[in-house]
């Protein structure tokens, strides 16, 4: 789907930020949803409602993950179209959108990250995590011509420590003994900005190497030893792009919509896998099965052949207190129709659709809001 902002007539607000790369926008001009969208999954609980949340005509805001950003692009706009409501979603990554959440400066934020002790504290308020996609970190290069390159934790650690400099290094090489890897150095790319999938990445890189656990961890913003910044996932895109011999991780959207190559990466079983629709849903499916009661669950390095292994879902976080009624009511429609009824965009967007246990949790969790301190 190449169909840039600019080309769509969206009556949803949508703002990307950063980077050159072109962000993978569906048109909202299609005159029906793709056959693997309408093939994705969607449970009967939550029911999504059919009808607007309000009389009068409410416009809301969200910021956060912009590995979100081309999917709540086509879910926002359905549901704008439906709803005659309006959503302004900051696609800012998802440090700057729990920040503006806890300043009570947008609606909801969204997020690839959960939460820590800390920022829940900074809130104020209890706040709710509500998973509503799968994402997949792809480890996206830049060598022309060279297809398919295979790599697994400890090289991706070792490029990142700055420990492997060229693409001709023996670690890479005895990955991939059919291909001719040339001498080009490498140019690792990381994100600038808090970064859900930043904390997706460094998740993975610390369950697979001990040295990245000890040297530098986990989070939504670490320090890197060696490499490039960009912000947003648009920005790691462009810089990829841009750079010969670069390496970055990046949304798999993004990396498919710019024509990136993107790695095949050793998973827990030992297979070589890419950061396809198919890897993200195997990631998923043991975590579906046994998501805590509060939604919050890593998935990195999960079992099984298929599993992409680094994978994550990605939350939508606002307040379990919605102090406005009327604002109150819409958000619980559009975080209702998102984890239903907007789980038909997900594949057609390189995303994996909720599993149905996923979704039935949503509903669970969806109740528990409550309404200028009324139960809804």
């Amino acid at each position: 789907m190449k169909a840039s902002l600019a080309g769509a007539a969206l009556s949803v607000v949508l703002a990307a930020c950063g980077g050159s790369a072109t962000p993978p926008v569906p048109s909202s001009q299609a005159s029906s949803v793709p056959a693997a969208a309408a093939s994705a999954p969607v449970s009967a609980k939550p029911a999504a409602s059919t009808a607007p949340a309000t009389t009068a005509k409410v416009k809301l805001t969200g910021a956060g993950s912009t590995a979100d950003f081309p999917l709540f692009t086509k879910v926002f706009d359905a549901w704008d179209k439906q709803t005659g409501n309006e959503v302004n979603y900051q696609s800012v990554g998802s440090g700057a959108g729990i920040e503006q959440l806890t300043k009570k400066t947008v609606d909801f934020g969204a997020s690839d990250a959960i939460m820590t002790d800390e920022q829940e504290k900074n809130a104020g308020a209890a706040v709710l995590h509500l998973p509503v996609t799968i994402v997949a970190a792809s480890i996206a290069y830049n060598l022309p011509g060279v297809k398919d390159v295979k790599l697994d934790g400890e090289s991706i650690a070792g490029i990142y420590l700055g420990t492997i400099k060229s693409w001709d290094d023996p670690k890479i090489v005895a990955l991939n003994p059919d291909l001719k890897l040339p001498k080009t150095p490498i140019a690792a790319v990381e994100r600038s900005d808090g970064s859900g999938t930043t904390y997706i990445f460094t998740n993975y890189l610390s369950a697979v190497s001990a040295d990245w656990k000890s040297k530098v961890g986990a989070g939504t913003s670490v320090k890197f030893p060696v490499g490039i910044g960009g912000k947003g996932n648009e920005g790691v895109a462009g810089q990829v792009s841009q750079t010969a011999g670069a390496v970055g991780y990046v949304e798999y959207a993004y990396a498919k919509q710019n024509n990136i190559s993107t790695a095949l990466v050793k998973n827990q079983a030992g297979k070589f896998v890419p950061a396809t629709v198919p890897g993200q849903t195997a990631a998923a499916a043991g975590a579906a099965a046994n998501m805590p009661a509060d939604g919050k669950a890593l998935i990195v390095n999960a079992p099984g052949e298929g599993s992409y292994p680094i994978s994550g879902f990605s939350w939508i976080i606002t307040y379990k207190d919605l102090a406005d009624p009327a604002k109150g009511k819409a958000l619980v429609d559009l975080f209702t129709y998102t984890a239903t009824k907007g789980q038909q965009f997900a594949e057609d967007l390189s995303y994996a659709p909720l599993p149905p246990a996923v979704q039935d949790l949503d509903g669970k969790l969806l109740k528990s809001l409550t309404l200028a301190g009324k139960p809804q």
